[in-house]
């Protein structure tokens, strides 16, 4: 399959077919990922946490300490193992 890239605004923009689209399991607003290799620019989903976070970001948010505090919920309510 051939197509252009065109002007978009003062960028450059690639316009993708629905059916490469759905054939990718991509939609509407998804994130996506550029990369390029040997030449080649590739278009991958972008891994999310629940949709919303990626574990790289999470991870960085980690003190650089590394010291976390024990949390006490209470004593158990129901059937748990503690």
């Amino acid at each position: 399959m051939v197509t252009k890239i065109l002007k978009w605004g003062n960028s450059q923009g690639l316009r993708i077919p629905r059916d490469v689209i759905e054939a990718a399991h991509l939609k509407l607003g998804d994130e996506v990922e550029l990369k390029v290799e040997d030449g080649a620019i590739l278009v991958i989903p972008a891994r999310r946490v629940r949709g919303r976070l990626k574990l790289e970001e999470l991870v960085a948010r980690i003190p650089k300490s590394g010291a976390s505090e024990e949390i006490s919920w209470g004593p158990p309510v129901g059937k748990e193992v503690w």
